[in-house]
């Protein structure tokens, strides 16, 4: 173990996708024609679907705000632990902000590795953004990102900027409303104080670093009216439901006339 360095991650956020009563009526109906169950009895076994829909998911992220899918804290921010002899494995603690492209860069400075230049295996290969976070994990210095460095984030339009202490957010429907916010999450973790009208200099200079990042990332707009939820049902319809809906189509356009005619004879 002398040479063995341990990396230990989360996955970022609760997750919420589930209905509000996965045991309805029609969500267990839906789930079980996807072929699923939602029986306590097989709870995790294979063929098991089941969540803790997103009342318990606010739980189990509190006191952050938000959960997976979000750009709040409670969907974004995870643990990180590097421990190992190679580091002196003397347990140090840092709140230092960390992104995940920073995880590789580490590995590779660890592992005395050098970042792979404009080509790797004879082919082009876009430069690593991520920063060594070793001087951070041995404690000589205390962050790896300065003050003006901004790192943005875009998921499905929800959209997060962070620079220094601060934190430009949007969440969109239905758990937000599409506003950009501005939150200091050194001071305020939970993001319950919003500071755009105190701070709209702020507010504006991290909003047109958003907007840098869009472009230099090829950030693609989404079409009006667009929400998550409305598209995962879209998405479930065409893709898993698409076979049994036709079929249905199909058999009431073949008993229509049917129905048709017997109704009419009725009538003479």
């Amino acid at each position: 173990l002398d040479n063995t360095i341990f990396v230990f991650t989360s996955d970022n956020g609760p997750e919420g996708s589930g209905p509000v009563d996965p045991l309805s009526g029609s969500n267990s109906l839906m789930t079980a024609n996807m072929g699923y169950s939602t029986d306590y009895e097989t709870l995790g076994l294979k063929g098991s679907f089941s969540s803790i829909g997103p009342g318990f998911t606010s739980a189990a992220a509190s006191p952050l705000a938000f959960y997976k899918f979000y750009t709040g804290e409670g969907g974004l921010r995870v643990p990180l632990i590097v421990s190992g002899q190679p580091l002196g494995n003397i347990p140090k603690q840092t709140d230092a902000f960390a992104w995940a492209t920073d995880i590789a860069a580490t590995i590779l400075a660890l592992a005395n590795v050098a970042l792979p230049e404009a080509r790797y295996g004879g082919r082009p290969v876009l430069p690593m953004t991520g920063r060594d976070l070793t001087p951070l994990v041995k404690g000589t210095i205390d962050r790896v990102y300065g003050e003006n460095d901004a790192i943005g984030y875009e998921l499905t339009g929800q959209g997060a900027l962070f620079r220094g202490d601060f934190k430009l957010v949007r969440n969109l429907p239905p758990l937000g409303d599409g506003q950009w916010r501005l939150f200091n999450i050194v001071q305020d973790p939970g993001e319950t104080l919003d500071l755009s009208s105190q701070d709209p200099g702020r507010l504006q200079a991290m909003l047109a670093a958003y907007e840098v990042f869009e472009v230099e990332n090829q950030v693609q707009p989404l079409p009006a009216g667009y929400t998550r939820s409305t598209q995962l049902l879209v998405n479930l319809l065409r893709d898993r439901l698409g076979p049994a809906v036709l079929l249905g189509l199909l058999t009431l356009l073949v008993l229509l006339p049917f129905g048709v005619y017997v109704r009419m004879k009725r009538k003479r």
